[in-house]
């Protein structure tokens, strides 16, 4: 209903009220109904009578303010990953909309449930190319799983209901809404109408019958995982006790280590970017695939190499919420869409079997041991593997770890395991910047738990200044910063395919210690494996929010090879990168490091 305003009989300017609710407090009071408890967002002028519908439901719903759009809307797919319920985002017209489409790109590849709210120009300036102008339905279109503008505020619970729905049927993902700012300001009267509701499909009885079947023909079978968001905490424990009953070994994909307990003697380990290569080579001897919420997408298969379509070569059985993803790229024997642990407690259902796969099952586990735990030596005084092996015996039953994009995250993925209370969050799609915002958004929904950020010097620079974002709320979690002041990902490949010839991927870094310092925080600075386990200690005991800065050997550009071996591959002659090549960053003066310090500078 409009507001409207009467002058009575003798001139005064009086305000006829009306009952109802302006558009900005229907929209708050829909995403509390929906279930929202945080709502990440950089303030903009398009959605300010939604802001002000959510003072009026501050004591329900937390507003989170951010330095950038792209960090906002990655705290709320980090929200997705941890709860499995949709995060809210809100960002302003225009540029905020653009930053933000990095987290909603996030949410599409990884499959997490996102709800981005885009303020947009008021309804009767479309099509005038106005200030700030952008269709949402054309930008997200190819992006999202659903863009809607909502131009009538008596549809917002409809509306915003089905964009919670949308969000989690199926193969969850990223939809986009669009909020005129007139409309907030619109008076109406409706209903807040109902919780969306979590659709659970069920898998059909015979083709669990049939999963059991071909389990009973097979000898080397291979199980892979994936689909962090989707998994209930039932779920995950009905998946332990199938995998465990009948000995099954238990791979995961990307980024996913924390769907599985690593420490179960069937887990053997993650199919990913920098993963084992026995792993992969196992997985080409598997004489049965049995794929459980994971697309098998590029970084699982190496590029499409491992299994190449649109045949994996032995019989397949492929398990997804979604079923336009059942053949889209890798042609099932078994298809079986269905809710992921709704599955999982079918399987767990079934009569196990006596596995004649025992002794492949050790194989394999024995080849992630030796993997995970055996620490080669490297160059230098600081051995990241080791740091990474000490980290994994300090971290708490119901640690939190978040992961960014780059070479450096190998080393965790590595020599970390993760127990099954632990939960890893990464970009699957490779998306830098993500592990900062991600670790602040684990810490406003767990602030009772332990968090640890570990991101690179390239990501640290692009979202590190939301470390003001934790100031400002009052959250202290861990950022390890890997410092080896170039785009190492990059450099691999730039050394691999024109060895020598560097050129864009060197970096010049701040001293990160003084950067947090300069906040109120503590900062540590570790250049030798002894100073790794005190300076974690003191950051954790510190109760601010920390960083530790490893300043690691940049010859070291992943865990299995240098850029003097790809050099000297090449027939150039072997030696690490040149002081041109990167920068090293200056000393500290608030590095709180043991007095003890190594005999000389890290070779760089």
């Amino acid at each position: 209903m409009a507001h409207l305003e009467a002058k009575p009989a003798g001139g005064t300017h009086a305000t006829v009220r009306h009952q109802g609710r302006q558009g900005g407090r229907v929209l708050a009071d829909a995403l509390r109904t929906q279930g929202a408890t945080h709502v990440f967002q950089v303030a903009g002028e398009s959605f300010l009578g939604l802001l002000d519908g959510l003072y009026e439901n501050r004591s329900a719903i937390r507003t989170i303010t951010c330095r950038f759009e792209g960090a906002a809307v990655n705290m709320a797919e980090a929200h997705g990953k941890l709860t499995g319920r949709p995060g809210v985002a809100i960002v302003t017209r225009g540029p905020g909309a653009c930053h933000g489409s990095i987290g909603v790109h996030i949410a599409q590849q990884d499959s997490t449930p996102l709800v981005l709210l885009v303020g947009q120009i008021p309804r009767g300036d479309t099509d005038r190319d106005a200030f700030q102008e952008v269709d949402y339905r054309r930008f997200f279109g190819g992006m999202a799983k659903w863009v809607t503008q909502i131009d009538d505020a008596a549809r917002i619970p409809e509306l915003v209901a089905h964009a919670f729905q949308v969000a989690v049927s199926g193969r969850p993902g990223p939809v986009v809404v669009a909020i005129p700012e007139d409309m907030q300001t619109d008076m109406v009267e409706v209903a807040d109408g109902k919780r969306h509701v979590v659709p659970r499909a069920l898998p059909d009885p015979a083709l669990m019958a049939e999963l059991h079947r071909m389990l009973g023909r097979a000898r080397k079978p291979l199980v892979i995982l994936g689909n962090g968001a989707a998994w209930t905490d039932q779920g995950r424990a009905d998946l332990r006790a199938w995998i465990t009953a009948n000995d099954l070994p238990a791979a995961v994909g990307f980024r996913r280590q924390s769907v599985f307990d690593n420490h179960l003697p069937q887990y053997i380990g993650d199919l990913g970017n920098g993963g084992d290569p026995a792993l992969f080579a196992a997985a080409k001897e598997a004489d049965l695939v049995i794929s459980v919420g994971s697309r098998l997408g590029e970084p699982v298969t190496q590029g499409y190499s491992v299994f190449t379509p649109p045949l994996i070569g032995v019989p397949f059985v492929h398990v997804m919420p979604e079923g336009s993803e059942l053949g889209r790229v890798y042609q099932a024997d078994l298809a079986i869409q269905a809710d992921l642990s709704a599955f999982a407690a079918a399987a767990a259902a079934l009569p196990p079997l006596d596995p004649p796969w025992r002794a492949w099952t050790r194989k394999l586990r024995a080849q992630r041991l030796k993997w995970s735990t055996e620490v080669p030596e490297y160059e230098g005084p600081l051995n990241v593997a080791a740091a990474m092996r000490e980290l994994e015996a300090m971290l708490p039953e119901d640690a939190i770890v978040t992961t960014d994009a780059g070479n450096f995250s190998a080393w965790g993925a590595r020599f970390i395991n993760y127990r099954g209370g632990q939960h890893l969050l990464g970009p699957c799609c490779g998306s830098m910047g993500y592990s900062v915002p991600a670790g602040i958004a684990a810490k406003l929904i767990y602030p009772e738990r332990t968090v640890i950020s570990m991101t690179g010097d390239g990501s640290m620079m692009m979202t590190g200044q939301e470390i003001a974002t934790a100031f400002h709320h009052g959250v202290n979690p861990l950022v390890m910063v890997f410092n080896n002041s170039m785009y190492g990902t990059i450099r691999m490949h730039q050394e691999r395919d024109y060895p020598g010839r560097v050129s864009g991927t060197a970096l010049t870094n701040p001293d990160f210690a003084k950067f947090i310092d300069a906040y109120g925080g503590h900062g540590e600075v570790v250049q030798a494996t002894e100073e790794f386990r005190p300076a974690v200690e003191r950051a954790l005991a510190s109760g601010k929010p920390s960083l530790v800065e490893l300043r690691i050997n940049p010859d070291q550009v992943t865990t299995r090879t240098t850029i003097s071996a790809m050099r000297a591959a090449a027939g150039i002659k072997a030696k690490p990168p040149a002081k041109k090549d990167t920068v090293k960053p200056a000393a500290s003066a608030r590095s709180r490091a043991t007095a003890k310090k190594p005999a000389g500078k890290p070779k760089r």
